[in-house]
């Protein structure tokens, strides 16, 4: 009867080693797996002593400034300094005013008889630190001056001449002033390095009478970040 046992007994011997062999491969198999999954992160790990630094790149229009020209710094009003609440701290001095059919790359030329509105200043991070990349100034024309069809988009301000209003607008960075490094990216915001100086250049969305002249329009920051009194602050163009 013994004897009647042995096969099974051999059978489990055998299930037994083969399931050792097999934990064993797997074992190895996994140690392999994760050496090789470490020496790929250590491979393409940025700023490996092996390989070159990798800097973060900036996005969105960091990377578009960081095509801009450097120009050297325009002739400027006098510069005004703001302060926000966050303790940001900006310099504005506003450089031109004029029209022009597209005045930025992106904007639609105009219906016949009509123009944009544009205002360049230079905007500058008057701190030691990083601050919010924002555009405090906002342009402003005649209220006469812009077509029926958009006069009801004309906002007046407070703070600001009654018969002075403002259209929808954007604002882009048109060059670097003295070589200016771009804007840089941290989680997703913009931020100006320090002391580093921009012209941005503001264009109404919106088209105005093609008898607007220079002299017509005024930037004026008066968004209550920046003016706490409520008071529209007026950036002064250069003389002459």
């Amino acid at each position: 009867m013994s004897n009647s046992y042995q096969p099974n007994r051999t059978h489990r011997r055998r299930k037994k080693r083969n399931a050792g062999r097999i934990g064993l491969a797997g074992a190895l198999t996994g140690a392999v797996g994760i050496a090789a999954v470490a020496a790929a992160i250590v491979v393409i790990r940025p700023g490996d002593p092996g390989g070159e630094t990798a800097e973060p790149a900036p996005a969105g229009q960091g990377s578009a400034t960081a095509k801009r020209p450097s120009v050297p710094s325009p002739n400027a009003g006098p510069p005004i300094n703001f302060t926000t609440p966050e303790g940001y701290g900006y310099s504005l001095a506003a450089v031109e005013a004029g029209t022009d059919p597209q005045p930025l790359r992106a904007t639609q030329a105009p219906p016949s008889g009509t123009t944009y509105a544009y205002a360049d200043y230079v905007l500058t991070n008057s701190q030691r630190r990083p601050v919010l990349l924002d555009y405090p100034a906002d342009l402003f024309m005649p209220k006469e001056q812009v077509p029926s069809s958009a006069r009801e988009r004309c906002m007046p301000q407070a703070g600001i001449p009654d018969d002075m209003c403002t259209l929808p607008n954007h604002s882009e960075i048109t060059a670097r002033v003295d070589g200016a490094k771009p804007p840089i990216d941290e989680n997703g915001s913009l931020l100006i390095p320090a002391g580093a100086s921009y012209v941005v250049r503001i264009a109404s969305d919106l088209p105005v009478d093609e008898s607007v002249s220079a002299e017509d329009l005024r930037l004026y920051v008066w968004n209550a970040r920046y003016t706490s009194d409520l008071t529209g602050v007026e950036l002064a163009f250069p003389e002459g």
